[in-house]
């Protein structure tokens, strides 16, 4: 997700016509991070959302949404900046209501759902990870890494899920299943690897098609890292025919093709990867006028949904956000 000046607001309408791309709940799981077996394929929806859903669809007035996560049936859940509560979206109606009451000092950004029904919360300043179980609306689990750091998004991964923290070189992974309790680890990064020495670097996680790897996006470097997730050793990933993708926040990977939203760019580049996630070649760029500071996406069908998440303008308790879909060609 994005680690920018606080997002906005929580919002009333949102409006406009579908733009937005992705950022799938695909997960690819591999075997175990420690053993390259198979990756497992997420279960998605392959009937296309009807014409008639809503291109677009409000959020609370003040909500400051950040991330989307969507699983195999038709309903988003977004997190928000402000408060750490998640609300849950009805893509067929745009009506939403809130799973997970928000408290004082708490914060929700990267997310996504598993198989399961479980949904891993990054807890952004706070440091926080939490695991909900959408079929009850309760916390199943609660980790607090050690580092001060900025816990930013996840994606699970074999038997674990993995999160970035855009503020210390190091990777988070807990385990995944339900109640199932462990402990958390770290990775620390290294390779390629190079960490500002203020601010973000590390943002968006996805999977390599082969299901062997993570791939890591460093926002401000611009740079596509390809991580092995048992010793934590990143490889930078050749672009091919663009010179980087500066403001990289949420990743998307549907195949082969990988979505990458640059945030406060206003627009995502699409990439062709190779099986190892080695070079990505530039596919196209997609943009358009309703977007308003994009930082995440997520899939359903034929259609990727993304949130707005306005960073450029001041987050106030009337600020209004909103969420927006865009057809898949």
């Amino acid at each position: 997700m994005s680690l920018t000046p606080p997002g906005p607001s929580r919002r009333t309408v949102l409006g406009g016509a579908a733009a937005t791309f992705a950022l799938a709940a695909t997960v690819a799981g591999a075997g175990t991070a420690a053993a390259h077996t198979r990756p497992e394929r997420l279960t998605h929806p392959t009937h296309p959302a009807h014409p008639t859903w809503p291109a677009d669809f409000p959020l609370p007035d003040g909500f400051r949404p950040e991330g989307i996560a969507i699983g195999g049936g038709p309903y988003a859940y977004m997190g928000s900046l402000a408060d750490g509560s998640v609300r849950r979206a009805d893509l067929r109606t745009g009506e939403g209501r809130t799973v997970l009451a928000g408290a004082t000092g708490a914060a929700a950004t990267g997310l996504k759902l598993d198989r399961d029904g479980l949904l891993y919360i990054s807890g952004g300043i706070t440091g926080s990870i939490r695991v909900l179980d959408t079929r009850t609306n309760r916390l199943t689990a609660t980790y607090r890494p050690t580092t001060d750091g900025f816990v930013n998004d996840v994606i699970p991964y074999g038997d674990r899920a993995w999160f970035t923290d855009s503020y210390a070189p190091v990777l988070y992974t807990v385990p995944r299943g339900g109640g199932r309790r462990g402990d958390l680890r770290e990775v620390p990064l290294g390779g390629d690897w190079q960490q500002a020495p203020t601010g973000i670097s590390a943002n968006g996680i996805e999977t390599t098609p082969d299901g062997r790897a993570l791939i890591v996006v460093n926002s401000p470097a611009g740079t596509l890292f390809r991580v092995d997730p048992r010793t934590g050793y990143a490889t930078a990933i050749t672009l091919r025919g663009a010179a980087g993708v500066v403001n990289g926040d949420g990743l998307l990977r549907v195949g082969h093709t990988l979505y990458v939203v640059q945030n406060r760019l206003n627009v995502v580049t699409v990439f062709d990867l190779d099986s190892r996630a080695r070079t990505a070649t530039l596919r196209r760029s997609i943009t358009d006028p309703r977007f308003d500071v994009p930082t995440t996406a997520a899939r359903f069908g034929d259609r990727l949904y993304l949130v707005n998440a306005r960073f450029t303008t001041p987050p106030t308790p009337q600020t209004t956000y909103n969420a927006v879909s865009v057809a898949l060609r």
